[in-house]
């Protein structure tokens, strides 16, 4: 049985955000999956890396033990996925604190003679499902640093064999029908990974 281990990142219930997040979560406990489903902001995620964490960043015996309970939840999944919407060409800064806090020397990546080597290798498939309220031309003029992010860096330190980015872009101007078709869209990805 696969594991899915589902970031969230949205305040706001009534989101489309939240919608996109079920429909993510919905459709992998239809497969069957269990789903570990982390709303960052309902479980209160503390996104600031104190003087202390990063003090410890590169002590792998004891930087884990802040945030020890996100990381057996990220080591014990083979699913990963991403659901946010993208805020100033990036990531909520919940999110971001995530990664920070979480993604550690020893836990997404280990150093090996000054090299940096993938360390989230047991993550099979990585599903990111965003949002932006620019359009694409303004968020690729932008570089896309989430788009970045997820296709250079969390697939290489995962080595996921299925990687995909869903993104609605222009969320701004988006009509109920073009929402709807992203929806389906979400959902069809979920059942086909």
């Amino acid at each position: 049985m696969s594991r899915a281990f589902v970031l969230y990142a949205h305040p706001c219930a009534e989101s489309f955000g939240a919608a996109l997040h079920g429909a993510v979560v919905e459709g992998m406990a239809a497969r069957g999956w269990e789903v570990d489903d982390c709303d960052l902001y309902a479980e209160g995620f503390d996104p600031v890396l104190t003087e202390a964490e990063r003090r410890g960043y590169h002590e792998l015996e004891t930087n884990t033990a802040p945030v020890q309970g996100y990381v057996d939840r990220l080591r014990s999944a083979d699913t990963l996925a991403l659901v946010f919407p993208v805020w100033n060409y990036g990531y909520p800064a919940i999110l971001k604190g995530f990664f920070d806090r979480v993604f550690l020397p020893g836990v997404s990546f280990r150093m090996e003679g000054g090299v940096v080597v993938p360390n989230l290798t047991h993550i099979e498939r990585l599903l990111v499902v965003t949002t932006y309220g620019g359009t694409w031309l303004k968020s690729t003029l932008a570089g896309d640093p989430p788009r970045r992010v997820a296709g250079r860096v969390l697939s290489r330190i995962t080595q996921a064999e299925r990687v995909r980015y869903l993104a609605l872009y222009d969320m701004n101007r988006a009509d109920a029908a073009k929402r709807g078709r992203f929806l389906e869209k979400v959902r069809r990805e979920v059942a086909g990974l």
